[in-house]
């Protein structure tokens, strides 16, 4: 029986790696026939190209596929990329949904290996990419802000409590006020390596031009939206980016019994999440096309949070759009496609 296609399905940890080797036969069916746990650094590696290799044949290439897992699967990808191999990364929200369509119920690191081999097998996926090094260095530069906002926020907090006391002591409110000081400093050094990484690339510092024309969103958040999408590279529509970022709407369902709350998922990039809720704030305020979105939905359900996710999601879908078409924002856009819609309805 000959083999279309070979799949080296990866589950990845912080320390480990733990890998199914599968095959697609001419007959269409699968096997799953190699199990294995190595050790997720460059010895271990290493050891997983050998052992590939030892079981694989040669005339018929090997696909790695793996999820992307926080910052852990980077190194392996790094790796398998730099030594010629084929590799996909696919969002962990895919798989997830996909392996609740598998027969298998039980939920490991290995059942999830195989599922994610049998996905490699059952989809043409895309060649992943090593990010561009710009887009790179500024996540690592917008998360490292990121932790100094929230590490700032609890010195402030413990400020906050200390002046509160009958009695605060005055020394532990000077080095309170001090943490605060070097913080705030650290931050503006952080905004300042931005701006310069951004300015190394022409391109994109015309596509964060481009994006900061839309209402609320300035050139922080259009920076943390390109770092954590590495622009938008495995993306491929709005539904996808939504899910990606967490923000798409769950709801459980079923006769009349059971009739759960519609909520956000929050599984999956909580830094963009964050990102898009104080701009949803500032478009609410003051674009008029936000204001009436927002009205609607708080009108109809009265919560006010559920038309601010309204907004960040159409936020977010409007930098994607804005980014794919190199173009910028048409305030007047809405209401010229109604009235182009209305013409054509007296027309006919």
């Amino acid at each position: 029986m000959n083999i279309l296609k070979q799949v080296l399905g990866i589950d990845v940890a912080q320390k480990e790696l733990v890998v199914c080797l599968s095959k697609l036969n001419s007959d269409l069916s699968i096997d799953h026939y190699a199990n294995k746990v190595f050790s997720n650094k460059e010895a271990g590696f290493v050891a997983l190209i050998k052992w590939v290799k030892k079981l694989t044949i040669e005339n018929v290439e090997i696909h790695f596929v793996m999820e992307a897992t926080g910052v852990y699967h980077q190194k392996f990808a790094y790796y398998l990329d730099a030594n010629g191999f084929n590799v996909s990364i696919v969002l962990p929200n895919k798989i997830s949904n996909y392996m609740r369509t598998l027969e298998n119920r039980t939920i490991t690191d290995k059942t999830c290996a195989e599922a994610i081999a049998q996905f490699g097998l059952e989809r043409k996926l895309d060649k992943w990419r090593k990010p561009n090094i710009i887009y790179k260095n500024l996540q690592q530069l917008t998360r490292e802000r990121e932790q100094i906002v929230e590490e700032r926020s609890i010195v402030k907090n413990q400020l906050h409590a200390e002046n509160a006391e009958a009695e605060p002591n005055a020394n532990s409110m000077k080095r309170l006020k001090a943490r605060i000081k070097f913080l705030n400093q650290q931050e503006k050094e952080i905004k300042q390596d931005i701006e310069k990484c951004i300015k190394k690339d022409e391109s994109i510092e015309k596509e964060i031009n481009n994006i900061t024309t839309i209402p609320g969103v300035g050139r922080l958040t259009a920076t943390i939206v390109l770092a954590e999408t590495n622009g938008f590279e495995l993306i491929r529509n709005k539904k996808q980016l939504i899910s990606y970022s967490g923000l798409d709407v769950r709801e459980k369902q079923s006769g009349t019994s059971i009739k759960g709350k519609p909520r956000i998922s929050k599984k999956g990039n909580k830094f963009l999440r964050k990102a898009m809720f104080f701009p949803a704030l500032s478009a609410v305020k003051h674009e008029q096309n936000y204001k009436e979105i927002y009205a609607r939905l708080v009108s109809k359900s009265g919560i006010k949070m559920k038309g601010l996710v309204a907004v960040q999601r159409k936020l977010l879908e409007l930098i994607y759009i804005i980014f794919k078409n190199k173009t910028v924002y048409q305030s007047d856009y809405i209401k010229e496609k109604r009235a182009q819609l209305h013409e054509l309805e007296v027309a006919l």
